[in-house]
């Protein structure tokens, strides 16, 4: 009998023990009533900071979301104290309980501030960076590895241990070994720093530069030191193809720049002869129109058409830079042709009224012309290279802008007029061209290209009164230099002078860049005056 009731009693027991695993378990806390206090003291701030790592270190083995929470509401100046209570204060003027998160009504009066100083606001940062590392985003978990090379310390190892041992993403894996490189770098054993200092040697990103050399200063070991300095100087390498790579793109970039704003004028030099000082104030047109367009789509279309509103702005700027280049050479121009001074005085006069125009129209201050959201952020090809998407685009643009160039002037009845007047003027007119109606069409276009230029500085820089005063002075040495009239001149001297430009600034500065590129163009006209490319017909070869 006595075994029968053992037996049972065991038997109840082992069920009991059962039902009881069944029942779900509260989570553990990292974020413990002492942890929270210490860290609202405003007594000691290492012990805050005290605080802060041994709670960290509690949610490497069981994450807490009360942690996350209760970090930021202090970063944010949001945790307030009612006696011993910690509560969150939010904006709309509730509150919680900072532990457990309960909401707290009626909210009490007797709050007090929980201040923090410099040093505590960074730790807290690095904190909320280390807990970022368990998001279940990987573009979360990556920024948040990047963050905490910065200043990562041994205390957040166990967090970044845990954090690689679940990983799975590629990207995140390789910037969490740095990071964790970068906290084993000011730990007290030689030996882990000489293994963090190997390891920073495969990062490629300029932070982890900043970082080598505080290591540098403060190491005193000099097997870690000289690991250290070995580091250092292949990461200097790595970079170093970036940047060149980054002034090659910027060269490239001005040089489409260049070219988009001389192509115009290329037309209208070299076709009659003008020496058109209004070219600027064109190209202002032009981006002034792209401005007016932004504003109709903003305020009388949805707003999920504002992201198209460029396709738009781009025929606006090439018709209202085109009228406008029109009425120049109907009333003014067409009455001085072959006096090139005085068409240089006539279009000065011209160029300010048209900049006196718009300031009275629009205001002396720039107006805000913004990307559309395809033309935001970048191409990140290297970490030391990052190309912008809008200025990706407008090279794209000014290619596009030159092929259509060239097959208007080679393949259609006006280009083949165009062509035809720029070479035997007089020969053309008795052939039957009329080179009048040719010199208004050609006037034009170079004009909408112009404003087309306009269009695409307005994504990139500042529009306002006196946009075309800094290109003018470089669209003329582009087309002098490349041959006046002369597509492939203007193209390979845009590219040229854009290039030179930027490979000269990084060696001896803007100024004597400019002053040296200045030189070379005079040094150039004068050995050869025709430019890269001469014009070619029977006019200028007799």
């Amino acid at each position: 009998m006595a075994t029968l009731v053992h037996r049972a009693a065991s038997l109840l027991s082992a069920l009991l023990l059962s039902l009881l695993m069944l029942l779900p378990t509260p989570p553990a806390q990292a974020l413990t009533l002492a942890h929270a206090r210490a860290m609202a003291s405003d007594e000691d701030s290492e012990a805050r900071i005290a605080a802060l790592h041994a709670a960290l270190l509690a949610a490497a083995q069981a994450p807490d979301p009360r942690l996350q929470a209760f970090i930021q509401a202090l970063a944010a100046e949001q945790l307030k104290t009612s006696g011993t209570r910690l509560l969150i204060l939010h904006a709309d003027g509730s509150a919680e309980d900072a532990l457990s998160g309960a909401p707290l009504s009626p909210v009490p009066q007797d709050l007090a501030e929980v201040m923090i100083n410099n040093r505590l606001r960074g730790e807290l940062d690095q904190a909320l960076a280390a807990l970022q590392l368990f998001s279940a985003k990987p573009a979360e978990r990556l920024a948040a590895a990047q963050a905490l090379q910065q200043n990562a310390s041994e205390q957040q190892l166990p967090l970044l241990d845990r954090a690689l041992a679940r990983e799975s993403h590629e990207d995140v894996l390789a910037e969490l070994s740095l990071a964790r490189a970068a906290a084993l770098a000011g730990s007290s054993d030689p030996s882990l720093r000489l293994q963090a200092a190997r390891e920073l040697g495969r990062s490629n990103r300029p932070a982890t530069q900043l970082l080598i050399n505080q290591r540098l200063a403060e190491e005193t070991d000099p097997n870690v030191k000289s690991a250290l300095a070995a580091s250092l100087r292949k990461l200097e390498s790595s970079l170093a193809w970036g940047e060149r790579l980054g002034e090659l793109f910027t060269g490239l970039s001005l040089g489409s720049i260049l070219l988009l704003v001389a192509l115009g004028l290329a037309i209208t030099y070299g076709l009659m002869g003008v020496i058109n000082m209004a070219h600027g104030e064109l190209m202002m047109m032009g981006a002034y129109a792209t401005y007016l367009v932004q504003l109709a789509f903003r305020q009388w279309l949805p707003a999920a058409a504002f992201d198209y509103y460029l396709l738009a702005a781009l025929p606006a700027a090439f018709l209202a830079a085109a009228a406008v280049g029109a009425l120049m050479e109907r009333l003014v121009l067409r009455w001085l042709y072959g006096r090139p001074l005085e068409t240089l005085l006539a279009t000065w006069g011209i160029s300010l009224v048209l900049m006196q125009a718009v300031r009275s129209l629009f205001g002396a201050q720039n107006v805000s012309v913004e990307n559309p959201a395809w033309m935001s952020g970048g191409l990140q090809l290297l970490p030391s290279l990052s190309l912008p998407w809008n200025r990706l685009l407008i090279m794209g643009f000014a290619l596009a802008v030159l092929a259509g160039m060239s097959l208007l002037l080679r393949r259609t009845r006006l280009g083949l007029f165009v062509r035809g007047v720029t070479q035997n003027r007089a020969m053309a007119s008795c052939m039957g061209v009329n080179t009048a109606r040719t010199d208004t069409y050609a006037f034009a276009l170079g004009s909408g290209i112009a404003g087309l230029a306009g269009c695409a500085l307005s994504q990139i820089g500042n529009v306002g009164p006196d946009l075309g005063q800094s290109y003018i002075v470089d669209a003329f040495m582009v087309v002098v230099l490349g041959g006046v009239g002369q597509l492939a001149g203007t193209v390979y001297a845009a590219l040229g002078l854009g290039l030179g430009n930027k490979l000269l600034e990084g060696m001896v500065g803007a100024v004597l860049a400019k002053i040296a590129l200045l030189v070379f163009i005079i040094v150039f006209i004068q050995k050869r005056p025709q430019g890269i490319f001469a014009m070619k017909g029977r006019v200028v070869e007799a």
